[in-house]
């Protein structure tokens, strides 16, 4: 068993179910960023809310000093008066009497030369904060605010001078002439922290409902999407799976909406026509073969048959000239096929090697058996034309082209050579009764031979133009029939060797 495959159970092997579980997953994280983000903001917005609590508490204690008032607040934070000059502070409240005040202040006074605001204040507000350490108690209750250690709070303070107060003011603050008097007030942590879980309390519990809620829906609603999305697929696939050998003609149904699945369908059909263009063909190439060994197997056969039934009357020299002549087609004919079969495979170009397709083409012209009838063969090259590939498979292809050109000239085969840029290009023309515009691909394929061709047809297998072009194409080449006037005209294009490529100029 695969290591990896017990880790793998939980996971699900439906689309529809990874999809949803890989969307779900996703708005999971989000939705707990989004959660976590909120929860830390609501603390953040806390801890200002109680800041601004405080400078409304400042100011309104300032405000009752700078009145002569002895100030009393009612707000919830901590705050503490005192004064230069002055052992006890002027006035405490919102838990500052924890430290019994009444005796000492726990705050410090500033100094008799600060004048307000406080050269901490560099923000323009009229008061300033920072962090101060505020004295622990070791009687301290659970529930009173301040602890048993000692800790900074941050605190904002602002100054009034003495000399800025009537003497009545003065008399009544309890303070000397000269003092300075700085009011206090804390900024509670715990404070920030009952805002936030007052508020949180309620929301934190909504949004876990309103999360588990959404991820359900989510889920439901991709799961159902994509089970919707995928029935065209699934649709495809039922169909694709019933396209057999029988019926190979069945095509699956294209949606109507241009998207990824209609082009899904429309290149399954592509493919499948290509598939059935190829059955097709292979299935016409087996019959044409099976009816091309036919022909000399049942030739051969009628004469060993009559030369054996009839021994003493027998023309055994004929028969077997007969014999050796179809058995000699076909071992050409098997031989083609061979190589056809062979070339259907792909196969990259073996012994590839710089050959000179001019001088091929002199020396095949040279070695061109003479036929019955009179012939001319005459080859035109002005320079080398190199290319690469296999020596034995150009040969092979210029001798079917020739051969070709020889069954049906009248009187002459002429072969041109010539270098156009990066390509090669090679003719060969004869003077015969040409070839129909229609047929002009039609030629090419396997086992085909034109009415005009079949009566002057001696000993040929019908392959050698289908082995010919598929030899140019396994050189990255091209062989096509060029229209002309008289006769017929086949070129072959083959890429110029890179190495020689500069070594000729370009001839028309």
């Amino acid at each position: 068993m695969n290591a990896t495959e017990p880790r793998r159970r939980w996971w699900p092997r439906s689309v529809r179910a990874r999809t949803a579980l890989a969307a779900t997953s996703t708005a999971a994280v989000i939705l707990a960023t989004t959660g976590w983000w909120m929860h830390h903001d609501v603390y953040r917005q806390s801890t200002q809310i109680v800041e601004e609590q405080a400078q409304d508490q400042l100011l309104g204690l300032t405000a009752q000093v700078e009145q002569g008032v002895v100030p009393v607040n009612q707000g919830t934070l901590p705050y503490e008066v005192v004064a230069t000059g002055r052992r006890a502070a002027v006035a405490y409240g919102g838990g500052m009497e924890e430290f019994a005040p009444r005796t000492r202040h726990v705050l410090p006074v500033p100094p008799q030369a600060e004048l307000r605001p406080s050269p901490d204040d560099d923000s323009g507000r009229g008061y300033a904060m920072r962090p101060l350490r505020i004295p622990g108690r070791h009687d301290s209750k659970p529930w009173e605010r301040f602890g048993k250690d000692s800790r900074e709070y941050l605190v904002l303070y602002s100054d009034v001078r003495a000399d800025e107060l009537s003497s009545d003011q003065v008399a009544t603050l309890g303070i000397a002439d000269e003092a300075t008097v700085r009011v206090y007030v804390v900024v509670l942590p715990h404070a920030a922290e009952e805002i936030a879980e007052t508020i949180t309390e309620a929301t934190d519990r909504r949004l876990l409902w309103a999360g588990a809620v959404s991820l359900l829906l989510i889920s439901t609603v991709i799961y159902l999407a994509v089970r919707i999305v995928l029935r065209p697929v699934e649709a495809i696939r039922v169909l694709t799976a019933s396209v057999t050998a029988s019926d190979p003609r069945e095509r699956v149904t294209v949606p109507a909406a241009g998207h990824e699945i209609a082009a899904l369908a429309t290149t399954i059909n592509t493919t499948l026509q290509r598939l059935d263009d190829a059955a097709a063909q292979q299935r016409r190439f087996v019959a044409d073969a099976a009816h091309e060994l036919r022909s000399p197997l049942t030739t051969l056969l009628a004469s060993l048959e009559v030369a054996l039934a009839y021994p003493e009357r027998a023309d055994w020299p004929a028969a077997v000239t007969t014999a050796a002549r179809q058995t000699r087609r076909l071992q050409a004919l098997a031989e083609d096929l061979l190589l056809l079969a062979r070339l259907d495979t792909r196969t990259p170009v073996a012994g590839a090697e710089t050959v000179d397709l001019a001088a091929l083409a002199s020396r095949l012209t040279e070695q061109h058996p003479l036929a019955e009838r009179s012939l001319t063969v005459a080859c035109d090259s002005t320079a080398p034309a190199h290319v690469h590939g296999n020596p034995d498979e150009y040969e092979r292809l210029l001798r079917n082209l020739i051969d070709n050109a020889a069954r049906h000239a009248a009187h002459r085969i002429q072969i041109t050579v010539r270098s156009q840029d990066a390509w090669v290009v090679l003719t060969v023309h004869d003077d015969g009764p040409g070839v129909p515009t229609e047929d002009a691909e039609r030629i090419f394929e396997r086992f085909v031979r034109l009415d005009d061709a079949r009566s002057r047809d001696h000993g040929g297998t019908g392959l050698g133009l289908a082995i010919a072009r598929d030899l140019a194409h396994r050189h990255r080449g091209t062989l096509t029939l060029t229209p002309r006037t008289l006769g017929a005209c086949f070129e072959l294009r083959l890429p110029r060797a890179p190495a020689l490529q500069d070594e000729h100029h370009p001839l028309a």
